[in-house]
């Protein structure tokens, strides 16, 4: 084969992304009652709780107040991101609609896959359960959540203080009160993949690669569990 065409076939090889080793975020030392040490809650109230035998991440939508951030906000985000937690701290308020929870041990995502497993307790106004992605310094994210008031998945983008509807997955997807269920979220490049129980959701070309914090979302009055949260960073 002549240098040309090799080059040429190599042209063709479609984009491939290698896989790192993945994390899954153990809560074996957390402290049931408190709040947790692995993720740093910013909105709502977020605490350590127990189902079965397994230590899980609980939001308690009963505690919830209209535009309440979460309690020590200022110290947390000064550990986030240092000089710049101001300008988080005031774009967070903008969402205290939205309880989210920061995952610490992970500075930057940029490609790969984020899971996590949850289910829905109550709330009356809401039962949302999403996953948080491209966290940054400002404040601003994306999330692709599960709303078991709507029965649907949808990619959402905070900017600025202002939310705005990206996608909605075409098919409804009721699922029970107090039944364990996965979430999954696929990013390489621009490119977003979104699965519920397997079942593929919301697909989605981005307008640029992401680059940030990762987490999990809820809203409102949700009260909602959260367990075996994984990450699979991945390299081009």
């Amino acid at each position: 084969m002549t240098l040309r065409l090799f080059l040429v076939a190599l042209a063709c090889v479609p984009y491939v992304a290698a896989a790192q080793a993945s994390t899954n975020v153990s809560f074996a030392k957390e402290v049931v009652g408190r709040e947790p040490k692995s993720f740093a809650p910013m909105v709502g109230s977020w605490v350590m709780s127990s189902d079965a035998k397994d230590k899980v991440l609980f939001v308690d939508g009963r505690v919830w107040k209209r535009g309440q951030p979460a309690g020590g906000l200022a110290d947390k985000a000064r550990e986030l991101y240092g000089a710049r937690n101001e300008e988080f701290i005031e774009s967070i308020k903008a969402f205290a609609y939205f309880p989210i929870a920061v995952y610490k041990g992970l500075d930057t995502f940029e490609n790969g896959d984020i899971t996590v497993r949850f289910q829905m307790l109550g709330g009356t106004l809401d039962r949302c359960a999403g996953i948080l992605f491209n966290v940054k310094p400002n404040g601003d994210y994306l999330t692709v959540r599960y709303n078991g008031t709507e029965d649907n998945v949808v990619l959402w983008t905070f900017n600025k203080g202002v939310r705005k509807f990206v996608k909605r997955a075409p098919d409804a997807v009721p699922l029970e009160l107090g039944t364990w269920h996965t979430l999954k979220v696929s990013v390489h490049g621009t490119a977003l993949q979104s699965w519920l129980d397997g079942k593929p959701m919301v697909e989605y070309t981005l307008p640029e690669p992401v680059s940030g914090k990762i987490g999990v979302w809820s809203k409102t009055d949700s009260m909602i569990e959260f367990k075996d949260f994984t990450f699979t960073p991945a390299v081009k």
